[in-house]
């Protein structure tokens, strides 16, 4: 990888995730005793840059992170990772993003995110670092910093040339105007359901429905099934899916992600969407199957 190589440039949140394994997530007003705890160095956009480096890819974000502790490591984790960090700022008065996720003895989690410093973010960013837009080949989006901001990010990188592949997730309704920008859509049925108003069921049939259902907002969708698979769908008439590949799942905690950055590694080098989508899948499954200790080792 060179400086000349295709460039990713992932605008998105940064999160000081703090994980704990517990027999089973709480109900409301239970108390669980867990087994044990780890900081983790999250949010969706920061996990999906370092899977970028990770898939072999060109790796820059643009982000925002608080003046203290989180914040620093967050930084640092970027650099160790491999990922261009030179325009993720510290946003003065804002605490660092963080999450809590518990993980139960299935593998499955759930999480609680205080987004922090990420809601910072606007067209002063892209503003910042125009040079770096105009060499972005692929930028990535997520739902966890303000629509706005993701508007602007789009807008500048297409002015470009550059392709967008926006990460729906949370789930939140769009804009026209952001779904405008949009050429490839990736969701999980969730995600899916919302965007497309219509149930989808977590189950590669569903998951290819759903995304026949999206192409006529979006030129490309790509809808993951959970340990199904993913199905995809274009408005060129290009449909196919591909299976999960079996493995023992360890956790399926940043999985998403994990796909998410190495699709668009591949994106940017030039491979085709099936090529893609098909060595994200792979990326996907080695995670899912390493310990969260283990993962850096990848």
């Amino acid at each position: 990888m060179t400086a000349s190589s295709p460039l990713v440039t992932v605008f998105g949140s940064l999160h000081y995730d703090i994980m704990v394994e517990a027999p089973d997530r709480p109900r409301k007003g239970e108390t669980v005793t867990g087994h044990a705890w780890q900081p983790k160095c999250g949010g969706k956009g920061g996990n999906q840059a370092v899977s970028v480096a990770r898939a072999g890819g060109r790796s820059a974000m643009i982000g925002a992170f608080g003046d203290d502790d989180f914040g620093r490591a967050l930084l640092d984790n970027l650099g160790r990772c491999g990922v261009d960090g030179r325009f993720v700022r510290v946003a003065p008065g804002a605490g660092s993003g963080m999450s809590v996720a518990i993980f139960d003895d299935g593998g499955d989690y759930g999480a609680v995110i205080v987004s922090g410093s990420n809601l910072t973010l606007g067209e002063a960013d892209i503003a910042t670092a125009t040079d770096m837009v105009a060499q972005t080949s692929v930028l990535l989006l997520q739902n966890e910093v303000p629509e706005a901001a993701n508007i602007a990010a789009a807008r500048a990188v297409k002015a470009h040339g550059g392709r967008v592949v926006l990460n729906a997730a949370p789930a939140r309704k769009l804009s026209g105007e952001l779904i405008a920008l949009t050429d490839f859509v990736i969701v999980n049925a969730i995600e899916a359901e919302l965007l497309a108003g219509i149930p989808v069921v977590d189950t590669l049939e569903g998951a290819a429905g759903a995304a026949r259902m999206l192409v006529d907002f979006y030129p490309a969708a790509i809808v993951t099934a959970g340990g199904e698979g993913v199905a995809y769908c274009d408005r060129n008439g290009q449909a196919f899916a591909l299976a999960a590949i079996p493995v023992k799942v360890v956790s399926t905690h940043g999985a998403g992600d994990e796909f998410v950055g190495a699709f668009a590694a591949g994106l940017a080098r030039g491979h085709q969407v099936e090529a893609a989508l098909a060595a994200a899948n792979a990326a996907a499954a080695l995670l899912v199957a390493t310990p969260e200790r283990e993962r850096e080792a990848i």
